[in-house]
């Protein structure tokens, strides 16, 4: 640990949420809840640093999809389009009848990726995205 110094602050959380973060604790091997939420923020910060700027990262896009969302595949091919110079590949999983998983391999600016994972993440029908990035230097 560095020589910060260490403040306290309190988190209400449902308790279903709790007991489920609490077995992440457990699973993870952490010591505490303190240790796992520091981890947890320090993702958080990273993954929102990198995103917000110009460097060049290399990541990937999860949207997880209901496949017959009116329109949606066509909506998310044409954005995919606007972005081709930063896609580097997709693998679409058949999850079920009606659900799709997709993952988008991407390169580039940090702030391009966010936008595309943005536009990705707010089509109707997209149930949960996420854009995880890392640099590449």
């Amino acid at each position: 640990m560095d020589n910060n110094k260490l403040t306290r602050f309190g988190v209400s959380m449902d308790e279903k949420l709790l007991q489920k973060f609490d077995v992440l604790v457990e699973q993870r091997s952490y010591q505490n809840r303190s240790e796992a939420i520091r981890d947890l923020v320090r993702e958080a910060i990273l993954q929102q640093t990198y995103s917000d700027n110009s460097e060049y990262v290399a990541g990937t896009i999860l949207l997880f999809y209901a496949h017959h969302q009116n329109g949606l595949v066509n909506e998310m091919m044409s954005i995919q389009h606007d972005y081709h110079d930063q896609i580097l590949t997709t693998t679409h999983l058949h999850i079920d009848h009606n659900n799709c998983l997709e993952v988008i391999v991407v390169k580039g600016l940090a702030h391009q990726l966010k936008q595309l994972s943005d536009q990705l993440i707010a089509l109707k029908g997209v149930f949960y995205g996420k854009l995880t990035v890392s640099p590449l230097s």
